[in-house]
């Protein structure tokens, strides 16, 4: 199948991960002002619009970017009808169903999970806190996803955590920043071969590209990573996300874009249907288009 036939036939309808930041209200310390220049900048619900038309998307998942119930509710506030849910942030070593209380019902209705920068967190084994664990039971009554967002080494604590909470739908970010070009990567497999043995973990065809360093990737370094992710969980528990506007230290969203259509250009239409969005559709409980 070539490339014409590929961008003809596949459109994407979910970007299940992008991010919008005002700097302003929302700093983003990590963002290196030399090395992260392309995004050394604000990221607004319009610029999130020009992005997916330019890609022939039609809506996104936004996800929390700060461990910041404010930040969650100006991101709920300010979406656009190109926002299909908000991946937000709530406080999981306090009560969950006190927070969510506190949220409009405009707020709610647009809250389709929740995330904590689990790979900054200063304590290696924050998701095995007694309180966190029972926060993410919480979520699970909710009918509210866990993003798990973690390094690789991480993933074994993941796994430990998710078989213990099987009522509870997660959502692995960028397939767990698999560690690309480096022996550590058959060290990644098998820990995500065992956390996609579990039936309630979806995962996210995103964020790889970053992980092979810069703009000097090509598709075929991103190609096991991709296979093992889709082979493990399968296409129904895949869901394609850009990244956006992080993918622009990696050449751009719509790079990634025709790169995921390559790599995944092998399965059958209901497959790859399933990744570009209705997966994200059924896992995160989204409104329709």
């Amino acid at each position: 199948m070539g490339e014409s036939d590929v961008e003809k036939d596949d459109k994407i309808e979910i970007d299940a991960h992008v991010h919008v930041w005002t700097r302003s209200t929302d700093p983003q310390p990590w963002i290196d002002p030399e090395t992260m220049a392309p995004i050394n900048r604000d990221f607004t619900m319009d610029d999130l619009s020009a992005m997916l038309d330019t890609n022939g998307v039609r809506a996104a998942v936004v996800v929390q970017a700060s461990n910041s119930l404010a930040e969650s509710r100006r991101l709920l506030d300010g979406a656009t009808d190109r926002v299909a849910g908000v991946v937000g942030w709530l406080d999981l070593t306090a009560d969950v169903a006190e927070q969510l209380a506190g949220l409009s019902d405009h707020q709610r209705s647009l809250l389709v999970g929740v995330r904590h920068l689990v790979h900054m967190d200063p304590d290696p084994e924050w998701l095995r806190r007694t309180d966190v664990m029972s926060a993410l039971a919480s979520l699970g009554r909710a009918e509210l996803c866990f993003d798990l967002v973690v390094r690789w080494h991480q993933l074994a604590v993941a796994e430990a955590v998710v078989g213990e909470l099987p009522d509870v739908q997660f959502v692995l970010d960028h397939l767990g920043n698999p560690p690309i070009g480096t022996t550590d990567l058959f060290v990644w497999e098998r820990s995500l071969r065992a956390l996609a043995s579990h039936p309630n973990v979806s995962a996210k065809l995103s964020g790889v590209a970053g992980w092979v360093g810069g703009v000097d990737w090509t598709v075929d370094m991103c190609g096991r990573a991709i296979e093992v992710g889709v082979e493990a969980f399968g296409p129904d528990r895949m869901m394609y996300g850009s990244d956006w506007p992080v993918v622009d230290l990696a050449g751009g969203s719509g790079r990634w874009r025709r790169a995921a259509i390559e790599l995944v250009a092998g399965l059958s239409p209901d497959e790859r249907r399933s990744i570009y969005g209705a997966t994200a559709t059924r896992v995160y409980g989204l409104r329709p288009g």
